[in-house]
């Protein structure tokens, strides 16, 4: 089961469409690569490449 990490400040943004962006800080805080693409990845996972 995932554990459950509050939002704090920081953590993501909305984009000019609505959309939640999260920051490297949030995925750094969650501690994993979800390999789903994420804008921000700190882990360098390329879904194009990967």
């Amino acid at each position: 089961m995932k554990k459950f990490i509050p939002l704090e400040e920081g953590d993501y943004y909305l984009s000019p469409e609505g959309y939640k962006v999260f920051t490297k800080q949030y995925h750094l805080k969650r501690g994993y690569c979800c390999k789903s693409g994420c804008r921000h990845c700190p882990y360098g996972f390329d879904k194009n490449r990967d």
